[in-house]
């Protein structure tokens, strides 16, 4: 298929992970593929995968917390190119530490990475996404509407992003931009890491059956969420978010 032949789209932590999924789904359906990645190792073996399956992919180092290396990217896409006609705001830093023993510097980092990096990515992509019918996905999280201990600044992060989804959503709309959240589950990322670091989760069966749909999630899901809210399927959908858990977020739990 060719949905998205001659689009150029680009993907924030498009290395590993869910954003390694989504690099490849677009670039099988013909874009452009352009993955921005603090990982440059990981990003050019990505890169060279693409390449080798036939399709059409550069890499651009970037840090999504620099202002300076985000206007780089933005500008060196939409001047190589002319145009950005997605962006996909994948690039995140997880939890860690509890809110006594974490450092405000690393809750100032978590949320600059996690937040500020997608609201700076729309800021000096904009210029090239006006009047083209450009679509903007926020890759959010569950975790934005329900929390485990310790998460604070990752779940922060992630519920302002879903907050910026919906401003964005009606900010942009005189452009003709759509822009849309995808909040994840559990999605095993395990076998999507740099080669030689990959090793496959070894996943029980409780932790399959604890979800609804039967199953813990895979990046493709993802991906294949992607596609569709940037396709033209998806012309009428905008400032949503979509929760994509297997039903893990509508499942009431007891202690039996």
């Amino acid at each position: 298929m060719s949905r998205f032949q001659g689009k150029v789209v680009i993907i924030t932590g498009g290395a590993q992970g869910i954003g390694m999924a989504i690099s490849r789904f677009f670039a099988q359906e013909g874009a452009l593929v352009v993955i921005a990645d603090i990982d440059q190792d990981a990003a050019r073996e990505n890169e060279t995968y693409i390449l080798q399956q036939g399709g059409k992919c550069i890499s651009i180092a970037t840090d999504v917390a620099c202002e300076t290396s985000v206007v780089q990217l933005m500008d060196t896409v939409g001047q190589k190119y002319g145009h950005i006609d997605i962006l996909v705001n994948n690039a995140a830093v997880p939890f860690s530490k509890d809110i006594e023993t974490r450092t405000m510097d690393e809750w100032h980092h978590t949320l600059a990475v996690n937040l500020t990096g997608p609201y700076m990515a729309v800021k000096y992509g904009l210029p090239y996404m006006k009047n083209i019918e450009a679509s903007i996905i926020n890759i959010a999280s569950t975790r934005a509407l329900m929390s485990e201990p310790n998460t604070e600044p990752y779940s922060a992060s992630k519920g302002g992003l879903l907050s910026l989804t919906h401003s964005l959503a009606i900010s942009l709309g005189k452009y003709g931009i759509r822009v849309n959240a995808i909040s994840p589950g559990w999605i095993d990322v395990s076998a999507y890491g740099k080669e030689g670091t990959r090793q496959q989760a070894l996943l029980s069966d409780q932790d399959h059956k604890q979800h609804p749909a039967g199953r813990v999630g895979r990046p493709e899901d993802i991906a294949k969420a992607c596609l569709f809210l940037c396709s033209e399927d998806a012309s009428f959908i905008t400032g949503t978010n979509l929760t994509i858990d297997g039903g893990m977020t509508v499942k009431m739990i007891y202690e039996e």
